[in-house]
C-alpha cells in the first residue's frame, strides 16, 4: 500500500553514459565514508543488551510494544470499513476492508506495530479476531513475543 518512499535518482557523474544511482549511493560515492541514508534507518545500528530495554520488548528500535491487559478488553470492529489515523499508518490510502482477509492481517500488522497507546488497540482491534488471526501474522518478533508472553492463547492458536 506504502509506495511513496523510494530514493530519488540521480546521476553519478557527468559521463553522458552513466548509470543513474540513488541519492544513498551518491552520498557513498562523494563521501567515500559511512553514509546516512536521506530517509529511513541508518545503515548501522546499535545492539542493545536486555538490560537496556527493562525487559521491554521493543516494536522497532526505539519504540516498546504496547500490549492489552485482556484479550477480551479489545472491542475493535469486525465488518465494514475501518480507516487508521496518520500516527498509525502515513500512506494516503490508510482505509481497511474488514471483510478482505489481505486488508485485515495488514490492518492489524499496522495497529500492533505502531501503536502508542491501548486506547488505539482497545479501539481498532477485536480480541476475538486476533486470536483466530494470530499465527497469520506477519509481525516484529518483539511484538509477537511480548503479546504471547502476556496472552498465552496466542501461542496456541
Amino acid at each position: 500500500m506504502c509506495n511513496d518512499h523510494r530514493p530519488a535518482t540521480i546521476p553519478v557523474s557527468t559521463h553522458p553514459g552513466a548509470a543513474p544511482a540513488t541519492a544513498v549511493q551518491e552520498l557513498r560515492i562523494r563521501s567515500r565514508a559511512r553514509v546516512v541514508p536521506v530517509w529511513g534507518y541508518p545503515d548501522t545500528m546499535q545492539a542493545v543488551s536486555p538490560t537496556t530495554t527493562s525487559g521491554a520488548h521493543l516494536a522497532r528500535p526505539g519504540r516498546r510494544a504496547v500490549v492489552a491487559r485482556t484479550l477480551t478488553e479489545l472491542h475493535g470492529p469486525t465488518t465494514g470499513m475501518v480507516e487508521l489515523p496518520v500516527r498509525l499508518m502515513w500512506c494516503a490510502d490508510r482505509a481497511f476492508d474488514l471483510a478482505d482477509p489481505d486488508q485485515l492481517l495488514w490492518l492489524y500488522e499496522n495497529v500492533l506495530r505502531e501503536s502508542t497507546s491501548v486506547d488505539d488497540l482497545r479501539r481498532l482491534v477485536n480480541g476475538r479476531t486476533l486470536r483466530r488471526v494470530w499465527h497469520l501474522l506477519n509481525l516484529p518478533r518483539g511484538v509477537r513475543v511480548a503479546w504471547e508472553s502476556r496472552h498465552q492463547a496466542l501461542r496456541s492458536a
